[in-house]
């Protein structure tokens, strides 16, 4: 079914496309780095036990690349790329600098300066070639549009592009994570602009953001298969400053799309939608970015330096198994994403009690553990050395 507008059969070729791309060269890359000796230490803050082959996301950008090509090729997607917008290619060079950035940082180590000075380079690149903020609605009173100018825009989706990309980055440290958060805040975005689309019947202005979506979904669909615990593969820097990247870029372009006199001022739900949408999309993992910021700088830490302190690392605390630990994730910033952008969709009483149910759900798989009595127990000492005394007994077998 293809709504007005809408080019769904096209997007969903992009995104399958990308998936299957993606799937095949994480293959490929995965076999040289293994025969080259090329894997990844296990360090101390991490949670696989095997040394792992890393530079997934040059196999990931191979797949958004392929399927950006496509979507260039196609009659009913061509509106969203030059010369009716630059914006695609925009994003194109902003994700190749920051897999190369990536790349150099997987394979040498940057230091944490040079890999931000390596992100605002990409940043800025992508919002000075058509990428970036415009206008920023603000629910205060009557409401009020603020316009912004070229630098106010570059400095405003440089800051936002930055973050969103050290915020992927730093809840990548478990298996099939950063790939499955992106599929779905992508997925939540896509969502979003297709609504647009099929209400202002096809604005070119709504095809980019569709269009990255598209790509990205498809791509961490695509690594998946690869990634997800046990991990025969990791997509490394390369792959979560990728993810980061592109959804700061489908959300700067999704953002003050809306057309606001289809709208009263006073329905702020659909006014800040695009807003609301994005926010909730990245909420799990810039809440756990600026949790870890705070929590190393009030130990006088840098807040670069590495730690075990992550969602994750708490949940698998709690007692949940590695993969539960991923899914329990995946709920969270299921509930959150879809949630919000269902108020684009449906009526706002149908949508409020869908997210309270999902939220519900997603709370209830949270204390699973707790449930079961996995959790809250002392350790005795006696199965502690029972268990030091079997590992012991196995190593000398």
């Amino acid at each position: 079914m293809t709504g007005a507008g809408v080019p769904l059969r096209e997007l969903g070729i992009i995104l399958l496309v990308a998936a299957a791309i993606t799937y095949l060269a994480t293959g490929v890359v995965r076999s040289i780095l293994v025969r080259s000796g090329r894997v990844a230490e296990i360090r101390q803050r991490d949670v696989h036990t095997q040394p792992t082959p890393s530079l997934g996301g040059v196999a990931m950008f191979t797949g958004f690349l392929g399927a950006v090509f496509l979507a260039a090729q196609l009659p009913a997607l061509t509106r969203g790329f030059a010369p009716i917008t630059p914006e695609m290619t925009a994003v194109l060079w902003g994700a190749f600098a920051i897999v190369v950035v990536g790349v150099i940082d997987d394979l040498y180590e940057l230091g944490a300066l040079t890999k931000l000075i390596g992100q605002l380079l990409a940043a800025v690149l992508m919002s000075v070639l058509g990428l970036s903020v415009t206008m920023i609605y603000l629910p205060f009173g009557d409401g009020t549009t603020l316009v912004l100018d070229q630098t106010q825009g570059v400095i405003a989706s440089t800051v936002f592009t930055v973050l969103l990309v050290n915020a992927i980055n730093f809840v990548d440290g478990i298996d099939g994570l950063a790939a499955g958060l992106g599929a779905i805040a992508g997925g939540a975005i896509l969502i979003f602009s297709l609504t647009v689309l099929h209400d202002q019947g096809g604005a070119v202005s709504a095809y980019p953001p569709a269009i990255i979506c598209a790509g990205l979904v498809g791509m961490c669909i695509g690594f998946l298969p690869h990634n997800f615990e046990p991990s025969r593969i990791f997509m490394g820097d390369s792959g979560s400053m990728l993810i980061g990247l592109l959804l700061a870029a489908a959300s700067i372009s999704a953002s003050g799309k809306i057309n606001m006199s289809l709208y009263g001022t006073a329905d702020v739900v659909a006014l800040m939608s695009p807003v609301i949408v994005v926010l909730a999309a990245i909420a799990l993992p810039v809440l756990d970015l600026v949790m870890a910021v705070v929590r190393r700088l009030s130990k006088g830490k840098s807040p670069f330096s590495a730690d075990r302190q992550h969602i994750h690392h708490r949940l698998l605390a709690l007692g949940h198994t590695h993969r539960r630990t991923v899914l329990v994730l995946y709920l969270w910033v299921s509930a959150v994403a879809f949630g919000a952008v269902s108020f684009s969709v449906f009526p706002s009483r149908i949508a409020l009690l869908l997210s309270i149910v999902l939220l519900v759900f997603a709370a209830l798989a949270t204390i699973v553990p707790a449930v079961q009595g996995k959790i809250g127990r002392p350790k005795d000492p006696d199965d502690e050395q029972t268990q030091r005394r079997n590992g012991t007994a196995s190593a000398s077998a």
